[in-house]
C-alpha cells in the first residue's frame, strides 16, 4: 500500500476529477460572497445569544447553558466556515495535504458540535417535561461535564480522517465532494447525523403527543384559551425546529450519501450551494431556540441599546418561555386558589370575577419576577 502523504491536494482532486478553478468565475465570487454573508449574520446571532445569557440571571439554568453552547458551537461553524471561504477556489490548489485535513476538520467539527448540541437539547426538554418540572435537575457540574462530552465527540469525529480514515494510502476510495476523504467515512458521517436526526424528531413528537395529552386533562382547571395557546405555540416549535433541520440539512446529508455509494453520480453540480444551506442551520438556531422567548429578546433590545426597551417590558411571555421554578410553584398556588374560589362560589359571576383575580395575579406575578 503506497500512501500520498507528500502529494499535491490537485494530485487528489484530479482522482476524483473535482476540478480547481485556475482563475475566479462568476460561480466562486456568488458562492463565497453568499458565504460570507452567511458567516457574518451566524456570528452576529450567536455572539448576540451568548451575551444574553451571560448577561441576565434568568436565563441561569441548565437549558440556556446548553443554548449557549449550541451558539457556541454555531459561532465555531461561522469562523470555520469563513476559514473554508478564504482557502477554496483557486486558493485550493495552494493548500497542502495538512492543510486541506484542517480546513475540512474545523468545518466538520463545528457542524457536527452542533447537531448534537440540538440533540442534547431535545433530551433535556423531553427529561424535564415527562418529571413535570420546567427545569432540569441538573447540577451545573453535570452540565459542563455533558458540554465537554459534546465538544469531545465533535473533535474526534472531525479529526477522524487526519488520523486514518481518508483516501491518502488507497486513491481508489478517494470521494468527489470531498477528494481526500473516503467514502466509507461520508457514508458514516451522513448516516450518523441522519440517525441524530431521527432520534430528534421521535423526541419532539413524543414530546408534543404528551403535552398536547395532559394540557388536554387539565383544561377543566384552565381557561381554553390558554390550552389552546399552549398546544398552538408548542405546533409551532416542533414544526420549525423539524422543519429547518430537514431543509438545510437533508440535500447535503443526501448527497454526502450518493457520493459514498455511487460512483457515477454527479454530486458537485450543486455541491457548495447545499453546504452553505447546511451553514443557514447555525443562524436559524438561534431564531428557533431564542428569538421566541421575549425575555430573550429583552435581553437583545437592552444589548443593542434599543430606545423603546422600556415601553416594551410589559405584556405576556410566549408560549415557550422557560420560567424558573419559583414562578411556576407560586403560579400553581394561584391556580389552586382560583379553583377553590370556583368550586365555593359557583359557575357564575363570581367565577369569572374569581378568573380576573388570577389573570391580574399571574401578571403581577410576571412584572415582579421580570
Amino acid at each position: 500500500m503506497v500512501c500520498h502523504d507528500n502529494e499535491s491536494v490537485k494530485f487528489f482532486y484530479d482522482i476524483s476529477k473535482k476540478n480547481i478553478s485556475e482563475t475566479w468565475q462568476t460561480k466562486d465570487f456568488v458562492v463565497v460572497s453568499l458565504g460570507l454573508l452567511v458567516c457574518a449574520f451566524v456570528i452576529f446571532a450567536n455572539i448576540l445569544v451568548m451575551l444574553a445569557i451571560f448577561m441576565n440571571r434568568r436565563f441561569h439554568y441548565p437549558i440556556y447553558y446548553l443554548l449557549g453552547n449550541l451558539a457556541a458551537a454555531d459561532l465555531f461553524a461561522g469562523v470555520s466556515y469563513m476559514y473554508l471561504m478564504f482557502h477554496t477556489g483557486p486558493w485550493t490548489s495552494k493548500l497542502s495535504v495538512s492543510q486541506w485535513f484542517v480546513r475540512q476538520a474545523l468545518i466538520d467539527t463545528s457542524l457536527t458540535a452542533s447537531v448534537i448540541n440540538l440533540m442534547a437539547i431535545a433530551l433535556e426538554r423531553h427529561q424535564t417535561i415527562f418529571t413535570m418540572q420546567l427545569h432540569s435537575k441538573m447540577t451545573n457540574h453535570r452540565v459542563v461535564l455533558l458540554i465537554i462530552g459534546i465538544w469531545l465527540i465533535a473533535i474526534v469525529l472531525g479529526l477522524v480522517p487526519s488520523m486514518g480514515w481518508s483516501c491518502v494510502c488507497n486513491t481508489m476510495e478517494c470521494s468527489n465532494m470531498a477528494p481526500l476523504y473516503s467514502r466509507s467515512y461520508l457514508v458514516f458521517w451522513a448516516v450518523l447525523n441522519l440517525l441524530t436526526f431521527t432520534i430528534m424528531v421521535a423526541v419532539y413528537t413524543r414530546i408534543f403527543v404528551y403535552v398536547r395529552r395532559k394540557s388536554h386533562r387539565m383544561s377543566q382547571h384552565t381557561s381554553q384559551i390558554k390550552h389552546k395557546e399552549t398546544v398552538v405555540n408548542l405546533m409551532k416549535t416542533v414544526v420549525m425546529i423539524l422543519g429547518c433541520f430537514v431543509v438545510c440539512w437533508t440535500p447535503g446529508l443526501v448527497l454526502l450519501l450518493l457520493d459514498g455509494s455511487c460512483e457515477s453520480c454527479d454530486v458537485l453540480t450543486y455541491e457548495k450551494f447545499f453546504l452553505v444551506l447546511a451553514e443557514c442551520n447555525s443562524f436559524m438556531n438561534p431564531i428557533i431556540y431564542s428569538y421566541r422567548d421575549k425575555d430573550m429578546r429583552h435581553t437583545f433590545k437592552r444589548i443593542l441599546c434599543f430606545p423603546c426597551v422600556g415601553s416594551q417590558q410589559e405584556g405576556e411571555h410566549s408560549g415557550v418561555r422557560f420560567n424558573t421554578l419559583e414562578q411556576e410553584r407560586r403560579r400553581r398556588v394561584l391556580q389552586e386558589s382560583w379553583v377553590a374560589r370556583r368550586a365555593r362560589d359557583g359557575d357564575g359571576a363570581p367565577a369569572n370575577g374569581g378568573r380576573l383575580v388570577l389573570k391580574e395575579a399571574e401578571n403581577m406575578l410576571d412584572s415582579t419576577e421580570s
